[in-house]
């Protein structure tokens, strides 16, 4: 049995626990105040409870079709990411703090992009590499020298905090591009209403059931046509996309049309959507296609995905896209070591959350500190997502962490390094009782002329494996509900 030491958020400290059990804590163990209704509630649900929500919660999921798709998978078509009956409690204070780091962030991210593909001031004052950004993977050639409608490039934003402490929380990346998992947001609290309300009746939880408002007013808001009540759509890769159920729920929470690339055409610059009276101007599109696909007469010619022209729509200030083409550079991860010190540039403070220390591999000493140290580190790819091409150092045998070293010694540009946090826990409904298992946080910040808002809360991610520090669905990860809570009944 492997002993290890985490932050657990419900009991508030480090506390010891074994991979297969619960915390292995005394009888005077105190229970963070914003879980005593929790602990509470727990103490007093009957044997089997849980597994019974357990089991609801799965058929109403895949009743309404929430399922998760993994390229390569044969079993794909069917997954559904697993669902965890016990909320994850923030408190209004830690919230707030969140909240002001979040906006500090965003803004930045925002002054950056903008910053890049125009001036390229903070390259004129060194504080980045000019080769870094400008021989970047991420950076689109394309959008040098243009504005989008409003100078807002990044309008929904996905940024994944993890904690290690009462007070400690680090950003652990930046989703820029086409960030997702709202939808399992939002399900993940109407599922928590209809199973356990009871629980709702002795505690006030800020509500995120305003998301699919506000998003729909941020992109109205960057309408090119200003006043005008704007035409929105949302434009998927299709059916057979991974996140194909999150574009489906979205446009019908936002009463948009969900249309593929063949739904849209150009005319004179201006996109068009084909209906059944007729083509319809289109003045926003909520895009879930990456830049490669979206207009095969500028990036990939063989795309069947995207809208042939609309590139030429886009640079003649015609339609907006959600967000904007080039904002996959901030995803970076060499990108994002540099976060610090543009936050700085861009406002003048000091970053309120903190960044992961982060060797980047493309500098020599700090490669040679990474390979002297691997089996101490985690190793991500600097384009990676979704938990893939990752080394967790600490876990992996002796022939990966040589395989491993070997792909940095060919290519160390394309990797970056970080000490192996030890990420929150929180309690967990597993098939074998109630155990502690590891989480992050994904808050969904929203950027419009109408300013920049966060519904309270975001989506937890639950390494579901014992002992795992994966918590991405694409990995076998499942998710919380998370409630910022404003008070608790005496």
């Amino acid at each position: 049995m492997t002993i290890r030491q985490a932050f657990d958020e419900m009991f508030g400290a480090d506390t010891a626990y074994a991979d297969n059990a619960g915390p292995l804590f005394g009888d005077h163990v105190s229970v963070n105040s914003a879980y005593r209704w929790i602990q509470d509630w727990l103490d007093k649900s009957p044997p089997g409870l849980m597994a019974a929500r357990r089991r609801q919660a799965e058929l109403f999921f895949r009743r309404i079709g929430i399922t998760f798709a993994v390229y390569g998978d044969p079993d794909a078509a069917e997954r559904l990411i697993p669902f965890d009956i016990i909320p994850r409690i923030l408190a209004r204070a830690e919230w707030s703090g969140l909240e002001a780091g979040l906006v500090q962030r965003v803004n930045a991210l925002n002054a950056f992009l903008a910053d890049i593909y125009g001036k390229q001031e903070i390259l004129k004052a060194g504080i980045l590499p000019a080769e870094l950004v400008l021989q970047n993977p991420g950076y689109c050639l394309h959008m040098a020298g243009r504005t989008p409608p409003g100078d807002i490039w990044t309008h929904i934003a996905g940024i994944d905090l993890v904690r290690t402490g009462p007070d400690q929380f680090f950003v652990l990346e930046d989703n820029a591009r086409t960030p997702s998992g709202v939808s399992y947001m939002l399900e993940n609290r109407e599922v928590m209403l209809r199973l356990v309300p009871e629980l709702f009746d002795h505690v006030t939880v800020a509500p995120v059931e305003t998301y699919p408002e506000i998003l729909l007013e941020t992109l109205a808001s960057v309408s090119p046509r200003g006043d005008r009540a704007p035409v929105i759509v949302l434009l998927t890769p299709g059916r057979h996309n991974s996140a194909f159920y999150e574009h489906s729920f979205l446009a019908d929470k936002l009463g948009i049309e969900l249309v593929e690339g063949s739904d849209l055409f150009v005319r004179d610059d201006i996109v068009y959507m084909r209906t059944t009276q007729g083509p319809e101007r289109v003045d926003v599109i909520y895009r879930r296609l990456d830049d490669d696909f979206i207009d095969p007469l500028v990036f990939n010619p063989a795309s069947m995905l995207g809208v042939p022209g609309l590139m030429a729509a886009y640079a003649k200030g015609n339609v907006t896209l959600a967000n904007a083409v080039g904002t996959g550079i901030a995803d970076d991860k060499a990108i994002y070591s540099y976060m610090p010190e543009i936050v700085k540039f861009y406002t003048g403070e000091d970053a309120i959350l903190s960044t992961v220390p982060t060797w980047r591999c493309r500098e020599p000493e700090a490669l040679g500190y990474v390979l002297d140290h691997l089996a101490e580190l985690v190793v991500k790819e600097v384009d990676g997502s979704g938990g893939y091409g990752m080394l967790i150092g600490p876990h992996a045998p002796a022939a990966t962490l040589a395989a491993f070293a070997a792909k940095l010694k060919a290519h160390p540009e394309k990797f970056i390094a970080q000490p192996t946090l030890a990420l929150s826990t929180c309690p967990t409904a597993t098939e074998t009782g109630i155990a502690p298992r590891h989480v992050d946080l994904r808050p969904f910040v929203l950027s419009g002329r109408n300013g920049v808002n966060i519904v309270p809360g975001g989506l937890t991610r639950v390494a579901m494996q014992p002992g795992s520090l994966v918590v991405n669905s694409s990995q076998g990860g499942g998710t919380k509900d998370t409630w910022v809570v404003d008070d608790w009944d005496e």
